[in-house]
This record gives C-alpha cells, sequence and structure tokens, in this order.
C-alpha cells in the first residue's frame, strides 16, 4: 500500500468524525452506580459431569514472559471440529502451534510460529501468538481455512491494510492456507495473507474469527468470515473513540468474503449487504461497532439461529450480547447498561432520560465484578467472561436451549436460558453450574485445573456436544453427562409426627414451649463456654440417627425484623454439643457466622458453604426477612459430603457445601440469640447401621 493512500484514510478517519456515534448526555444528569447488577448467579443444582479428553504439550511464549497470567502450561485457545465429516478436532495454541486431534490424542498439524519466526510474537499481551482457527465451511473439497497471528509492527516492513492507531506496536494478521490434501493430518500446502490490522496496545486485539453454521451454501451468509477486533486497549484512553469511528476497523465485528477481491487490498471482497456499504467515511467491512475486547461469539445453530457475543468489560460489567448487523454495543461511552465516563475509573453511571436517541444496544445477560471494599480503581478485579454455546446437541437433554458460557478467570461456569435473552426485555438470569469427574466428585474448575487462575475457554463438535479447556494445565474436557447436586435416593426410614416435648431434648429446657404442633424456641439462647456456636437448640431424639437424610419442615423467626442478626438453624449430623452441622437461615447475609452452612467440630464454626464470598463479606441471598413461615429442606449425602439447602420449593438450591467430617448424627433447630419456631418437622433418610 503506498504512502499516498495512507494520507488519504488519515483524512478519511478524521472526517469520519461526523459519522461518530452522539456522546452521552452530560455527567450531571447521570447518578454514579456503586453495584450495578446487585443480583448474584443463581446457584443451580445442575451440574456438568467432565471427561477428560485431551492433555496438551507444555508450550512457551517467545519471547519469554514477565507477566504471570502468560506463563501457562500449554495456552490453548479453542477447539472446534474440522468440518469435513472425519471427526478431527482442532486446537491453536498461541505459542504456535495448531494440533489436530484424533480421539483424544493431539498431534502437530501445522507450526504457525515457524511459518512466520522473524515476526511471530506470544511473549507480552494476552492474546498474543497464533491465536484462532476457522475452517471454511467448504473445506472438504477446497482445503482452506483461516488463522489469527501477531507481529511486532517494528519487525516487518508491511503496513496494516485498513487505517491503524497512532503508535501501533502490533499486527494482527489472517492468513488463508489451502492443505493439497484435506484429509491429510499433517499440513502440506500454501498460504497467503487476507488482512492485516494494526493496533496500538498489547491487548484486545483479534479475538476470534468464524464461519455462521447455520449458512447453507447459496445463502447471502455462506462463506463469509466475521472477525472480532478489539479496541487495542485504548477504548477508555482519553480522546480515543475509536470503537465509535465508522472510519477504522478497531473495537469492531467485521465481516468479510475471503474468497472475494474487491477489497481496497484486492485480497477479500466486502459484501455488499454488509450494512455500512456505501456510507462516506464508513469502512464497508463493519458489521457491528462499539466494543471493546469481543471474547468469543458463537450462532445458536437452533432456535432463530441468533449471533451470540460474550464481551469483556472494563470497569464492572461482563455481558453477552445478540449482536445483529448494523448494532453499537455502546463502548466507550457504555460498558453493558451503563454510562461509562473516562475522567471517573470508579464509578459507571445510570443512563440518562433520553438514552434511546442514541441507538445502543444492550446485552442480554450480564453479571458484575463485586470487587472487595478496598479494591483500587486501577487494579485488575479478576473477572472477564469467556463466551460460550447455546446447547443443542442430543445427547445431554438438560442443558438443551441453554447457552453455557463462563469466566475465564476463575473458571465459573455459567448457563443463562436462550428463550430468556430478549433484546430490550429484562436481562435474563445467571445461572451457576456445578461441575463433576466421572466419579462424580464435585469439582470445581479451578481443582480440575490445578489453578487458581484457570483461563477457562469453550469448546463444540460438530453434533453440538460441549468441551471445556483451560490453559492452566493444557487440558480439556467433554462434557459427557449431566448430574444434580445432593440428588438420588436418600433412604427409605422415615420420622414424623416429631411435635411434643417428648421427643425433643433442649439445651435449656425452660426456654422451649412445646404446642400442638409447633417446637417454639420462646426465650433468647445466651452464649455457653466452649467452641462458638449456636446458643440454644434442641435436638429431636425420636428416630435413630441419620446419615444420607432429608430434612422438611416450616420454620419461622418471632424477634421483630427492625432486629437484623435474626436467625433460626437446623441442625443435623448432631454427634454432641460440640460436634453438629447446622444450616444457618437468617435475614443478614453480610457477615460471616449468618446465612450459611457451617459445622462444628470441637472448635469455633466453621463456614462451608460454596456461596460465602470472604472478599466482600456476603454470601448467599437473606434467606428470612420476614415474620412468616418458611419452608426449608435440607438434603445431606454421607457419601459424597455433597449438602444442599432449599427455601420455599425451589428449584435451585439457596446454599451449597460439600464436607465429610461428620457421620451420621441426629436432628434439631434452634438459633443463636433469637426467638422461633418450626412445625411438621420430618427427617427421611438412611439409619445409622443400615
Amino acid at each position: 500500500m503506498t504512502k499516498f493512500r495512507w494520507c488519504l484514510l488519515t483524512i478519511v478517519a478524521v472526517l469520519a468524525a461526523l459519522f461518530t456515534v452522539p456522546q452521552t448526555a452530560a455527567l450531571a444528569d447521570e447518578q454514579p452506580v456503586k453495584d450495578p447488577i446487585p443480583e448474584q448467579p443463581i446457584t443451580s443444582d445442575l451440574g456438568l459431569v467432565l471427561q477428560e479428553y485431551a492433555q496438551f504439550p507444555k508450550s512457551e511464549p517467545v519471547p519469554a514472559p514477565v507477566d504471570p497470567r502468560l506463563m501457562r502450561w500449554a495456552r490453548i485457545n479453542f477447539i472446534g471440529e474440522v468440518p469435513d465429516g472425519s471427526g478431527r478436532m482442532y486446537v491453536p495454541d498461541l505459542n504456535g502451534n495448531m494440533y489436530i486431534v484424533r480421539n483424544g490424542r493431539p498431534h502437530v498439524y501445522l507450526d504457525v510460529k515457524a511459518q512466520f519466526e522473524k515476526y511471530f510474537f506470544s511473549g507480552r499481551g494476552l492474546g498474543q501468538g497464533f491465536g484462532i482457527v476457522a475452517f471454511d465451511p467448504g473445506f472438504r473439497t477446497n482445503g482452506k481455512f483461516y488463522t489469527v497471528h501477531t507481529e511486532l509492527a517494528s519487525s516487518t516492513t508491511k503496513v496494516p491494510d485498513l487505517p491503524q492507531q497512532p503508535g501501533t506496536i502490533y499486527h494482527g494478521v489472517i492468513d488463508e492456507w489451502t492443505a493439497d490434501d484435506p484429509a491429510a493430518d499433517t499440513f502440506h500446502g500454501t498460504h497467503r495473507e487476507v488482512l492485516r490490522l494494526g493496533f496500538s496496545g498489547q491487548v484486545h486485539g483479534i479475538q476470534e474469527i468464524g464461519f455462521n453454521p447455520n449458512a447453507k451454501r447459496g445463502s447471502k451468509d455462506y462463506g463469509k468470515l466475521y472477525i472480532a477486533a478489539g479496541d487495542g486497549g485504548q477504548g477508555q484512553a482519553a480522546g480515543n473513540n475509536d470503537p465509535q469511528n465508522l472510519a477504522v476497523p478497531q473495537g469492531k465485528i467485521l465481516r468479510i468474503d475471503p474468497h472475494g477481491t474487491d477489497s481496497s487490498n484486492g485480497r477479500y471482497g466486502v459484501p455488499a449487504d454488509n450494512p455500512f456499504v456505501g456510507r462516506s467515511g464508513a469502512l464497508g467491512e463493519i458489521f457491528a461497532i462499539g466494543m471493546r475486547d469481543p471474547h468469543r461469539f458463537s450462532w445458536d445453530t437452533g432456535g432463530s439461529h441468533r449471533l451470540f457475543l460474550g464481551f469483556i468489560g472494563e470497569h464492572a460489567i461482563e455481558g453477552v450480547w445478540d449482536v445483529r448487523a448494523g448494532d453499537n454495543l455502546g463502548w466507550p461511552n457504555r460498558e453493558g447498561p451503563f454510562v461509562f465516563n473516562k475522567n471517573d475509573r470508579c464509578n459507571l453511571y445510570t443512563l440518562p432520560e433520553d438514552d434511546a436517541k442514541y441507538g445502543y444496544d444492550y446485552p442480554v445477560a450480564a453479571y458484575d465484578h463485586d470487587p472487595p471494599a478496598d479494591w483500587s480503581c486501577d487494579a485488575d478485579v479478576g473477572k472477564a467472561i469467556s463466551g460460550g454455546y447455546v446447547y443443542r446437541g442430543h445427547k445431554l437433554p438438560e442443558l438443551y436451549g441453554k447457552y453455557v458460557f463462563g469466566d475465564l478467570v476463575d473458571g465459573a461456569v455459567y448457563y443463562t436460558e436462550e428463550s430468556q435473552m430478549r433484546r430490550g426485555g429484562p436481562r435474563a438470569p445467571i445461572h451457576q453450574l456445578q461441575t463433576f469427574d466421572t466419579s462424580g466428585h464435585r469439582l470445581t474448575m479451578q481443582q480440575f485445573a490445578g489453578d487458581g487462575r484457570v483461563d477457562l475457554r469453550f469448546g463444540r463438535d460438530s453434533k453440538g456436544e460441549l468441551y471445556l479447556l483451560s490453559k492452566a494445565n493444557g487440558k480439556i474436557w467433554k462434557v459427557v453427562g449431566t448430574r444434580h447436586f445432593a440428588a438420588g435416593p436418600v433412604g427409605h426410614t422415615h420420622v414424623g409426627g416429631t411435635a411434643g416435648a417428648k421427643n425433643w431434648a433442649p439445651v435449656t429446657p425452660s426456654k422451649w414451649r412445646f404446642d400442638g404442633n409447633q417446637v417454639i424456641l420462646a426465650e433468647p439462647g445466651t452464649e455457653r463456654p466452649g467452641p462458638r456456636r449456636p446458643y440454644e437448640y434442641a435436638v429431636l431424639t425420636k428416630g435413630p440417627k441419620f446419615g444420607t437424610e432429608r430434612i422438611d419442615a416450616d420454620v419461622r423467626i418471632d424477634t421483630p425484623t427492625d432486629v437484623t442478626n435474626r436467625d433460626v438453624i437446623i441442625v443435623f449430623g448432631f454427634q454432641s454439643d460440640t460436634q453438629f452441622y447446622y444450616a444457618h437461615l437468617s435475614q443478614d447475609n453480610s457477615i460471616y457466622p449468618h446465612n450459611g452452612i457451617f459445622l462444628v467440630d470441637n472448635a469455633d464454626r466453621q463456614r462451608l458453604e460454596d456461596q460465602w464470598d470472604p472478599v466482600r463479606s456476603r454470601g448467599a441471598p437473606p434467606s428470612i426477612s420476614d415474620l412468616k413461615w418458611h419452608h426449608v429442606t435440607v438434603i445431606r449425602h454421607l457419601d459424597t459430603g455433597e449438602i444442599a439447602v432449599y427455601l420455599d420449593h425451589a428449584k435451585d438450591p439457596r446454599m451449597t457445601a460439600v464436607d465429610t467430617t461428620l457421620g451420621a448424627g441426629r436432628v434439631g433447630f434452634g438459633s443463636f440469640d433469637n426467638t422461633g419456631r418450626v412445625r411438621d418437622l420430618k427427617v427421611t433418610g438412611t439409619a445409622a447401621g443400615d
């Protein structure tokens, strides 16, 4: 490309301000939001059963990294199936190798790093290196596939094909490869460069490329390559509005025809049905705009065949968008459904009343970062969405229609219902999935990965079955089943009719009344010597000790609601006054002793449940905030240690934990220092010794 052409492009970029989406209303009209998305992901009892599929060789970035986030076992970044009916899977490693996997055994198909040895680099900046692969839908016959890799701008005399950012330091390069024999397990053939983009930061480059799997031969979308290009890490900088600028490619999803030739460089085509084709000052390649870090996109292969994007946020919001031609996701004027102000790195702001006129599109599902109180606004809080897939396979009916995705840092696995992700409507609820190994043991993805930073990604094969992968240990797991937490039979021994003083052994009998079918703690308990534990409770003496069990009861807190630390407890696994479990049901979830599952084992009570976040000092949503009766169910499986607490017949558990410290024991009811009552308490399970 000539320098003269670049002068013209610079002029076009300046003039493009005329076509930039309007800025937001004045900050004075907006209000800061301290907790943008207060609702937490809902704990689901549904879990994925993961079977190890492949282990990849250790690889090293070039040059040697200084950022510990790049020091991974293998920086595997994606998994997909070669579209030729062979069943072969393909996996790129950011450090340079493209693998083909047959029957769980990977081998090197193509060494991308070696092909670009002088220019290739992967050791600086997240996402740098050989990032992604997309196979042409006609690969079986034409042998074509496409890759993205990064090159240092200083190492090459080549210049980007579209306007680059000032101070460009690296290029994202898309190449087309043509295999002489598409069926071969090792590449031999030719390659050519298709498109080169210039970025001035080492993050938020070309994150993904892909073809629409729903497009049939002869349709307008068949063979069109979608490109998720980030903002180069510059969108939040003062004076940078690239994601809103229609004259530049950064911060956009692009759509090109790699088999065409009518682009400015003559190496690809610009589809005539792209939304900005023919608009003065706008790049015809643009499909949608307003993006910071468009991490992963995928098409739903069922339903209405929508395109979903997982979009990594800046300050607080991780979101999923339903992306359509011409959409504007708002960055950097918006972060999710909030105003982003470059002069305030600590807050997002409410939308102005006239927001609709700006034409921004907002996420159909989202969660926020929830940083600790002492968090520095300029620090990485350790949250980033990894986009996933709507499950349309046939082996796992309980997943059907669910968009399965996760957080790439901490490894949390989520789902939303595709049917609830509606543009312009309320955001779809997000549910957190459990994960199990094939032996039935529940493990977190951090345990599967053997690291606190999972670097989680998702993949899908041609039959719609799902895969999870981790850079931390270079492993891929296939989702081979679903399982419900604390599910299955508990036993056939049943104890009911538990009212009456003869059936209970209180700590302090004078504090209790027995009225009809109610067992009433009429006076608050007081602290007793020994380990920190509930002050007052009564143990059910009727029936045997239970191991695996289900406890059902109606409970009520009688203490007035203006008391913040109101609580009642359900005791289970009771061995002695200093050895038992209890479920604490409170209207407060902000301090360690409240609203959780606890173990007393000859020491101060220990909190067990998964929902407790010690960094934010927050637990599961408050359980009881009124003076009404509430149904509580506690399920414990002795063999697995799984404990689940349900409230008011909800489908999803309020709290979950896994602990095998105590064996069979008795059941009870009580409180720390409040009054309350229980009625119709029943236990069904396996009696000790059975």
